[in-house]
């Protein structure tokens, strides 16, 4: 809660609290006035009296009840709701959520509230689908190596080098698959080490497109590199490199014989901007948003062409933000993608 609803609630139970004593003393002290024999509206002795005046305490008395009602209602029933709320999360329900109603200090908590329970769901979600995912992955390189090895020892499969080198292959993909999930765990849990130089970006994207360039000359793709003279950056060199090499890799993946890769460094509204750009197939509206999800693959059927442990663009993201960055891709079907990091610029 910010300082102006925690002064709200401050002063809004100091007016109910205060204003419900000052009722009910009213109230009590009327009743004892009366009960002593003595009339507060009119103090002569020869004066009769008026049975109405036993409705003045009450008056009060019941002024108090409503406002303490209306306090209840305003004031004390959200935060019962909050705290029924939060033992209800306690006990593993992270569906429950809390009507954004009454003062906008209350709605505003209650929205913040609501936000953080589903926030809640959604990384519980997460590491539920994450489960499954990795579950999925390893099943298919271990379903190999056992039966190879099965078919071996059956007679079934000759230990020759092409059946070994089969089996070698999937325990590289294993070996990979493990470094990516560990690389990632490390950089959400904030834990990830980077050592940070000054350097040129114009070298680290020469560096980027010509361990590259054999590749794209085999495939008939062009690379061009275009960089800001001078424009230096503090950060892991390695780890930059990391990024844009599988960047660069997915836009080859994607790229057709003629097309166009350009890696590009420059300044944009204040920050560094890295773009790395390819006249590719696209990527398809409806899978902009999770591109940079663990597993996404653009191939919905998981089918394994080379495509990697669908681990590489969320391992980008996490390292990007480890440097206090940000990272996000715009894309149309037929034309291309469209990569862009941003950093704030380093002395």
């Amino acid at each position: 809660m910010n300082q102006r609803g925690r002064r709200f609630v401050f002063w809004g139970f100091l007016a109910l609290f205060g204003g419900l004593t000052v009722l009910f003393l009213i109230g009590i002290g009327a009743a004892f006035w009366l009960a002593s024999g003595h009339f507060p509206l009119d103090m002569r002795p020869d004066r009769h009296f008026n049975p109405l005046e036993c409705l003045i305490p009450l008056i009060f008395l019941m002024l108090a009840g409503a406002l303490g009602r209306m306090g209840f209602h305003r004031l004390a029933q959200p935060f019962a709701e909050i705290i029924s709320a939060t033992e209800a999360i306690a006990r593993g329900n992270l569906n429950v959520r809390l009507a954004e109603r009454g003062p906008k200090p209350l709605r505003e908590m209650a929205h913040s509230f609501n936000t953080m329970t589903s926030e809640l769901a959604r990384i519980d979600q997460q590491r539920r689908n994450l489960t499954a995912d990795i579950a999925h992955e390893l099943r298919n390189p271990l379903h190999i190596i056992q039966g190879n090895l099965e078919g071996m020892l059956d007679g079934v499969y000759e230990p020759n080098p092409e059946n070994l080198t089969a089996m070698l292959d999937e325990t590289h993909l294993l070996s990979r698959l493990v470094a990516d999930l560990q690389t990632l765990s490390l950089a959400e849990g904030g834990q990830l080490p980077l050592h940070p130089t000054r350097f040129l970006l114009a070298d680290l994207l020469a560096d980027v497109a010509s361990s590259f360039s054999p590749r794209a000359a085999e495939q008939g793709v062009e690379i061009r590199v275009e960089a800001t003279p001078g424009l230096a950056l503090s950060a892991d060199y390695d780890r930059l490199d990391q990024v844009l090499s599988n960047l660069v890799a997915n836009a080859l993946r994607y790229t057709p014989r003629g097309g166009i890769l350009t890696l590009r460094a420059d300044l944009a509204s204040g920050l560094v901007r890295i773009t790395v750009a390819d006249t590719g197939s696209g990527i398809p509206a409806d899978d902009l948003p999770f591109i940079f999800d663990r597993f996404w693959k653009g191939d919905r059927a998981r089918t394994r062409d080379g495509a990697g442990s669908g681990l590489g663009l969320a391992i980008a993201r996490q390292l990007i933000r480890a440097h206090g960055g940000d990272i996000r891709a715009d894309s149309l079907p037929g034309q291309g993608t469209t990569f862009t990091i941003e950093f704030h610029p380093t002395e």
